[in-house]
């Protein structure tokens, strides 16, 4: 990124945080935790401990981050290297992000820029102009995409509240600022968990390495009574309601599932694990030494910030994590797509000197579809 976008970037998010400040979460147990950030066109900055708001706020005044990060973990020593951090516990913290879903929206809204004549086109294998290969694809997010991934997070919750018994009250949802939700839940049971322990939270979350064996398959004589009913809790239960639907259908289904074989009703367990199960970045769950974006700052790859979701139903990220202001700015825009920032639409411009807002600006120039003309 060029000098000239870095200081727009930089006067934009200093203005934001002071403005804002508000909005930003400092995590309780503050200083037990471990912060990092980074500033446009350089590395992270980590193992940073802090007391209070305010040194966040001298903190962000002072180093105007381009990301600002936070641990989930709690240790002794925060600010001391990992292996004499003396790791404590870690809140369990789920992920789920728009890209990972394999959406069919996905191909309408990626835009390809390339690295040889910064040439950018709707083409995902290369460059329409000079034909090389060394492209980056970008993705402006569509409403499907939000609404997908929100799917995905009422499927965690229901997994952690009826199946792992965690409570409502001690879970909280965030707008990663990009592309997802964060699910954060805090004082459980799994607080001490390692890294293999979570793995096989994951798993269970996620329906991976589900057996015939559990449902009531065998390969010599299945017994229609091993079968599970609609009312079971726990995986059970989610594939009796998934391949029966209703009591009245679970004999019939069954006797299709015994004549099937073994091998069918393993591959249907397969196809069926995307929908009883949630869809989570399993790294960023079993990874207890990870430092998470911090609720309230602003995401460097949109300019949009982690905001709490109060009703994730009606959540709308475009308008409600939006928080740049409306002061306007010219700059050069290459993006052939349309997209929506604070129910205003922009684009498509075609390598074109426009006059927007500075959110809708910030928001082209992080995704690297624009510079200040």
């Amino acid at each position: 990124m060029q000098e000239k976008e870095v200081k727009f970037l930089e006067d934009a998010f200093k203005k934001y945080y002071f403005d804002h400040f508000d909005l930003i979460h400092v995590p309780e147990r503050t200083s037990e935790r471990e912060f990092g950030f980074q500033k446009f066109n350089s590395g992270m900055m980590r193992h940073i401990s802090l007391k209070d708001n305010k040194e966040l706020h001298l903190l962000l005044m002072q180093n105007i981050p381009s990301d600002v990060y936070c641990s989930n973990a709690y240790y002794s020593f925060p600010n001391l290297s990992m292996n004499e951090k003396d790791w404590k516990e870690a809140d369990l913290i789920f992920d789920i992000d728009a890209k990972d879903l394999q959406l069919d929206c996905r191909l309408s809204h990626s835009i390809t820029k390339c690295n040889e004549c910064n040439q950018v086109s709707n083409s995902n294998h290369q460059c329409l102009h000079c034909n090389s290969k060394k492209i980056e694809i970008k993705s402006l997010p569509c409403k499907n995409c939000i609404e997908g991934s929100k799917k995905e997070v009422f499927k965690l919750l229901n997994i952690l509240i009826e199946d792992l018994g965690v409570e409502k009250n001690n879970i909280k949802i965030y707008f990663s600022g990009n592309e997802g939700f964060h699910v954060y839940v805090y004082n459980s049971q799994f607080l001490t968990l390692g890294s293999r322990e979570r793995s096989e939270l994951v798993d269970y979350i996620m329906f991976r390495g589900a057996i015939p064996e559990t449902f009531g398959m065998k390969k010599l004589k299945p017994q229609r009574s091993l079968f599970p009913d609609l009312e079971e809790r726990g995986w059970r239960g989610r594939f009796s309601k998934e391949i029966f639907g209703s009591k009245s259908k679970r004999s019939k289904i069954i006797s299709e599932l015994i004549s099937g074989g073994y091998s069918k009703f393993h591959k249907n367990l397969e196809n069926i694990s995307t929908i009883i199960g949630a869809q989570i970045d399993p790294n960023v769950t079993m990874d207890i030494h990870r430092i998470f974006r911090l609720p309230g700052s602003l995401n460097s790859k949109s300019g949009l910030t982690k905001i709490f979701c109060k009703d994730l139903k009606s959540f709308d990220p475009y308008s409600e994590s939006s928080f740049l202001n409306e002061n306007t700015v010219e700059i050069q825009a290459s993006c052939p797509i349309e997209f929506k920032l604070k129910n205003k639409k922009f684009g498509p411009f075609n390598n074109e000197i426009v006059t927007i807002p500075t959110y809708g600006a910030v928001y082209m120039i992080c995704k690297n579809l624009a510079t200040i003309a």
